[in-house]
C-alpha cells in the first residue's frame, strides 16, 4: 500500500512538473509584411505538380486528369515574349478558356488574398514575384 502511494505522489509530482513547464518559445512567426520570392512560392505553391524544374513532371502529375504544363516553354508558346498578363491572370483566377475543360491547377488569388488578409497589393506582389521567377526559368 505504502508503494502505492509513493508512486502515486511521485507521479503527481511528475505531472504537476511537467504543467507548470514552458517549452522556449521560438521567434519563427513571419512578419505581417514578409512577401517570398518567387523561387519560394512556386516550391511551396507550384512544385507539387508542374515539379521543381518546372517542366511538368512533379510527384502529384500523375494523379491529374490533365498534365501540368511545362513552365519553362511559356515565352516560346507566345510569341517570344513572356506573358505577364496571362500568367498573372491565371494565378488569380484560372484558366482564361474554361470552354477547353476544367483545369485541376488551384487559383491562387483567393487563397494568396486569404493568407495576405484582404490585402490587395500584397497579393498582386505574391503574383508578381512568382511570375517574376517563372520570367526567369524560361528557355532561350
Amino acid at each position: 500500500m505504502r508503494y502505492i502511494a509513493a508512486s502515486g505522489s511521485i507521479l503527481l509530482a511528475i505531472f504537476v512538473a511537467l504543467a507548470q513547464y514552458q517549452a522556449p518559445q521560438q521567434q519563427t512567426q513571419l512578419p505581417r509584411s514578409y512577401l517570398p520570392s518567387g523561387a519560394v512560392l512556386y516550391q511551396q505553391a507550384c512544385a507539387s505538380c508542374h515539379g521543381a524544374d518546372a517542366k511538368g513532371h512533379g510527384p502529384a502529375a500523375a494523379a491529374l486528369k490533365t498534365p501540368p504544363p511545362d513552365l519553362t516553354t511559356l515565352t516560346r508558346r507566345h510569341n517570344g515574349r513572356f506573358p505577364y498578363d496571362y500568367v498573372t491572370s491565371v494565378l488569380l483566377v484560372g484558366t482564361p478558356l474554361p470552354s477547353h475543360g476544367s483545369s485541376d491547377m488551384p487559383v491562387w488569388g483567393p487563397i494568396f488574398k486569404f493568407i495576405d488578409k484582404d490585402n490587395k497589393q500584397a497579393v498582386l506582389k505574391r503574383v508578381k514575384n512568382l511570375s517574376d521567377y517563372l520570367e526567369s526559368l524560361q528557355v532561350r
